[in-house]
């Protein structure tokens, strides 16, 4: 075997482990790049939020407020009106972000609206229509977040989150009227 023939062999090595290595490192990159990213989106957004939904889940239970708003609003269950009405006063825009946390506020709720449909105070038919009643809210704690994660402008942001908002305002009661319908002959008396 002559030196050239030895070396082209050699030199057809050198390049098969410098394109190996090459993608290795490219694939490592990425990787490493889209972890640095995800730790960083973590610690700049998610934290803060996952804090802050703390704090107010710890001041809504500790106070009362979940259990005395509760116990205020039960009591409307018992017919459409009452459901509508529930459902308007949770998504009222300035409060749905507070009452959205954790779901604390539709917990404790369905928790006593639970109890009086077991009970019977409340007819099974009002069953559906009260679980879209007790949650317009839901999503709303995470407007900003969201938008912050998908790095929305500022201008996005300003637009987006009241349209957000207003909009479960509108299709909150949408919601319990559609379901309200939905449970007709659901629950049959015997």
């Amino acid at each position: 075997m002559s030196s050239t023939t030895a070396s082209s062999g050699m030199g057809g090595i050198n390049k098969l482990l410098v394109t190996v290595g090459k993608s290795v490192g490219g694939v490592v990159g990425a990787l490493y790049q889209s972890g640095r990213d995800a730790v960083d989106t973590v610690i700049r957004n998610i934290l803060p939020f996952m804090a802050f939904i703390s704090v107010l889940i710890g001041i809504i239970l500790k106070t009362g407020f979940g259990n005395w708003l509760a116990h205020l609003i039960t009591p409307l269950a018992g017919n459409l009106i009452g459901l509508l009405a529930i459902s308007i006063f949770c998504a009222i825009p300035v409060l749905s972000p507070v009452l959205g946390p954790g779901a604390v506020i539709a917990q404790v709720v369905g928790t006593l609206l639970g109890l009086n449909f077991a009970k019977g105070d409340i007819a099974p038919q009002y069953a559906l229509p009260a679980l879209f009643a007790i949650n317009p809210q839901v999503g709303c704690d995470f407007i900003p977040v969201g938008l912050a994660l998908g790095e929305a402008e500022p201008e996005t942001v300003e637009v987006g989150v009241p349209a957000v908002l207003i909009s479960r305002l509108i299709t909150g009661p949408l919601s319990v009227v559609i379901a309200w319908v939905a449970s007709f002959g659901l629950y049959s008396s015997n």
